[in-house]
């Protein structure tokens, strides 16, 4: 039996957790699952790793995912671009004038106050 979400197809084999172990730790107050002791020394990785698709079957994959991921972003009109690149150069002038006031303030007192101690 398969599910159907939007352009996923997931299999109830996709979600069989039986014989796998997890990192992670069983709820609050159980005991972390353990590792298998089977002495093959990675026998299971070697397997999934042949069972593991191709690299042209990965990037087809994330091709198709990337592309249905791209339909659900809510992209910005027109407008809305116009009215925030006007905000942000606004915004952008507005601090370099301070920025730039109060460097020449703190000049103008340094070199004074320079002066006024007795300074070259």
């Amino acid at each position: 039996m398969a599910e159907k979400l939007d352009d996923i197809s997931v299999s109830e084999e996709q979600f069989e957790l039986e014989g796998q172990t997890s990192n992670a730790p069983e709820a609050v107050g159980g005991e972390p699952p353990r590792k298998s002791k089977s002495g093959a020394g990675g026998t299971k990785a070697a397997k999934q790793r042949a069972a593991s698709p191709g690299f042209p079957a990965r990037t087809a994959t994330f091709v198709r995912d990337t592309r249905a991921e791209m339909r659900r972003v809510s992209w910005p009109t027109a407008n809305e671009v116009k009215n925030t690149t006007i905000i942000t150069l606004v915004a952008v002038v507005f601090f370099a004038l301070y920025l730039f006031g109060i460097d020449r303030v703190w000049a103008f007192l340094i070199d004074h106050l320079r002066v006024w101690l007795g300074g070259s």
